[in-house]
């Protein structure tokens, strides 16, 4: 993880003057996704890459222990031992960047882990996930029971009220707390982008998350109508670099929801290198968020060293 952003005070003079081009936006989408992703060895290079920038994550009503200790043994070997070995990156130490789960269920995912003698982290979803409608000192000692069962992530929701009627400095407020709740764990902030209206509201958020001391920026919970899209990202990220031009402080990104194809997976990696450069191409700047992604990161890079596709059931699923 990059070191923990510090926040700064709220601009709100800053945060008003903003308009984003809607067309601008939508053009640089279209150019991103009409890049040419790479092929043969070079694409099994960066599969790889993309599967060790994954939050290996299940969020769902019937979670139990045994699922989540699956989760974590998929998370520490997200490619079969022989299909690495193949690539000689076998001994590379390939894992996902972290596994995420629900607060009830982090002391599974900590004991699962360890059990294994594994240091990967372990991120909680919190405040409410995923409408973020419970009182605040509910929402605030949801954080501080993750944080106490082992969670060195927390996934916050904003509360999308007070960003969609301008609320800012509310917003901002709520977010300072959760940051301090959050203790030494580092914070990823969900806007929940589908329900903000507008490219404009995106930018506003984007901003006063990340002067609210937020180390990530993450586009939606994955219950939303629409979550993780290009152009949406586009404007995040050029908030994180406007903030890192302003404060010399990296924020990272996390885009999240409907994230499901290995290709997809590349695109996203060429939007965070055209946008923001190689630095960020690291668990500690940039994470995806997904469920399903890995398997079909899996059965690519299968093709790639064997040039057959593999049935599910060849593959171990999380």
């Amino acid at each position: 993880m990059s070191p923990r952003n510090p926040g700064t005070t709220l601009d709100l003079e800053r945060i008003s003057k903003v308009r984003v081009n809607t067309q601008a936006v939508l053009k640089r989408a279209q150019f991103i996704q009409r890049q040419k992703i790479p092929k043969k060895q070079w694409q099994a290079a960066w599969l790889l890459k993309a599967a060790t920038l994954i939050d290996l994550t299940t969020l769902a009503g019937d979670d139990t222990a045994s699922n989540v200790h699956r989760l974590c043994l998929k998370a520490i070997q997200p490619v079969r031992y022989d299909l690495l070995k193949k690539l000689d990156m076998h001994d590379k130490g390939v894992t996902t960047a972290a596994v995420c789960v629900y607060p009830s269920r982090v002391t599974d995912a900590v004991g699962a882990l360890k059990a294994a003698d594994s240091s990967l982290p372990v991120a909680s979803v919190a405040t409410g996930f995923p409408a973020g409608q419970t009182p605040l000192e509910t929402r605030l000692q949801e954080v501080r029971i993750a944080v106490s069962d082992g969670a060195t992530e927390i996934d916050i929701v904003i509360n999308r009220m007070l960003a969609i009627t301008g609320q800012w400095e509310a917003m901002y407020d709520e977010i300072r707390q959760f940051r301090e709740a959050c203790g030494p764990a580092h914070m990823k902030t969900i806007l929940a982008v589908g329900e903000l209206g507008s490219f404009t509201n995106v930018y506003r958020a984007s901003m006063v998350a990340m002067m609210a001391g937020s180390d990530f920026i993450k586009t939606s919970t994955g219950k939303e109508a629409v979550n993780a899209t290009y152009p949406v990202a586009i404007v995040m990220v050029r908030a994180i670099r406007d903030y890192f031009m302003s404060t010399g402080h990296k924020v990272g990104f996390k885009p999240a929801g409907g994230i499901r194809t290995a290709e997809e997976s590349l695109v996203w990696l060429t939007l965070i290198k055209e946008e923001l450069g190689d630095d960020w191409l690291c668990p500690g700047l940039f994470r995806l968020g997904a469920s399903s992604l890995l398997a079909d990161i899996e059965r690519q890079i299968y093709h790639q060293v064997t040039g057959q596709y593999a049935a599910y059931h060849e593959l171990p699923m999380a």
